[in-house]
């Protein structure tokens, strides 16, 4: 009699909702979440070996927002509580292996609200208001690496420790370049400007510490639009991140000396003095500004939601995009008070020297976006 009810119990338990537990994984969980005031989300991992009790099951409770990763490459995305589960030998053949490490990335909220657990268990039982996550919710969602939040927070630190030196060796210098006006209104500074002088040290300097700002952005935005690229050339870890961005400094430099050296050569073409100088770096301050905006609103999302990133730094460089035109515009106001010259001669030279190659440089910005 024991034995009979013993049998109907087991044949009944996948109707009713009961699983037999073989391994729990609550107490293997490793917190991997950082320390820092800031940090809103929380990373756990655990691996699990898929070799023992091949024909079993592995059944999941994961809070809302929660991302899985296994053996580093991104699985599902839960928007809401969820439970669920999946064969071993499903994972098994999915990712060719004995054992896998299985990471839970989500806001610490939500792991407070709802437990995470895992569980092997023998037979799959559930309640009818379960929901499965499904893959194609993440295609479009983008999960912030723990490299790519230490190269940001590394090149900023870098770039704000140079501005500080530079401060220290240049105080005067560095007040009158993060000034818009400056260049146009300071007379000796305008009057000085030839090639020699952006060739000083502390011009480059200043250069420099301008051009891992914008590489800084520029690798942001290859990280958001075209991950595969750094996956592909130099690999998805911190140090080819950060060798690329500092790469990356050093190219806009030589492009940004390329430039001035073209505005020069064109304003001799158009008969334009020494107002090459002013030119220059009043669009430089453009930069400087319009950059630091960029910077710091990336800063807030990759800190806080760095899903939403990729809808935010478009908008981000559409605004610079219509913030230098428009100071293109002033520029060239600015100049024809300034300058005893015909709007149309000083309209021309804005054109070539300005207007031109910023319309190509963003027609290719949006073609490698899309």
């Amino acid at each position: 009699m024991i034995r009979l009810l013993s049998l109907i119990c087991t044949l009944l338990l996948p109707f009713i909702g009961v699983s037999q537990i073989l391994e729990n994984y609550k107490a293997n969980w490793v917190d991997q979440s950082d320390v820092a005031f800031w940090e809103r989300m929380e990373q756990r991992d655990v691996i699990v070996d898929l070799h023992s009790f091949p024909e079993s099951h592995f059944q999941f409770e994961v809070p809302k927002g929660s991302t899985i990763f296994i053996d580093g490459k991104l699985w599902r995305l839960f928007p809401s509580d969820t439970a669920f589960t999946i064969s071993s030998r499903q994972i098994s053949d999915e990712f060719g292996s004995d054992s896998v490490k299985i990471s839970v990335i989500g806001p610490r909220s939500s792991f407070g609200s709802y437990p995470l657990t895992l569980s092997k268990v023998a037979q799959v039982g559930f309640s009818k208001g379960v929901e499965l996550a499904k893959v194609d919710q993440v295609i479009k969602t983008r999960f912030l690496p723990q490299p790519v939040k230490d190269f940001y927070f590394t090149s900023l630190f870098i770039t704000l420790f140079l501005f500080a030196i530079y401060k220290i060796a240049y105080p005067y210098l560095l007040g009158v370049l993060l000034q818009p006006l400056a260049v146009i209104n300071a007379e000796d500074f305008s009057e000085s400007g030839s090639l020699q002088k952006v060739f000083s040290f502390d011009i480059l300097f200043y250069l420099f510490i301008v051009s891992t700002m914008m590489a800084q952005c520029l690798v942001t935005g290859m990280i958001i639009f075209k991950k595969e690229w750094i996956e592909g050339l130099i690999g998805w870890d911190y140090p080819s991140i950060m060798l690329l961005w500092v790469t990356s400094s050093f190219t806009i430099l030589i492009l940004t000396i390329l430039k001035f050296i073209g505005i020069r050569v064109i304003s001799y073409l158009f008969d334009m003095g020494k107002s090459d100088f002013a030119h220059f770096f009043y669009l430089l301050r453009l930069i400087v500004f319009g950059f630091t905006v960029v910077i710091l609103m990336s800063l807030f999302f990759v800190i806080n939601d760095f899903s939403s990133l990729q809808i935010v730094f478009e908008i981000l460089i559409q605004t610079f995009f219509w913030f230098y035109i428009i100071g293109v515009t002033a520029l060239f106001m600015i100049m024809m008070n300034r300058l005893s010259f015909k709007k149309y001669h000083l309209f021309t030279y804005l054109c070539i020297a300005e207007i031109v190659p910023f319309l190509i440089l963003s027609k290719w910005i949006m073609v490698l976006v899309q």
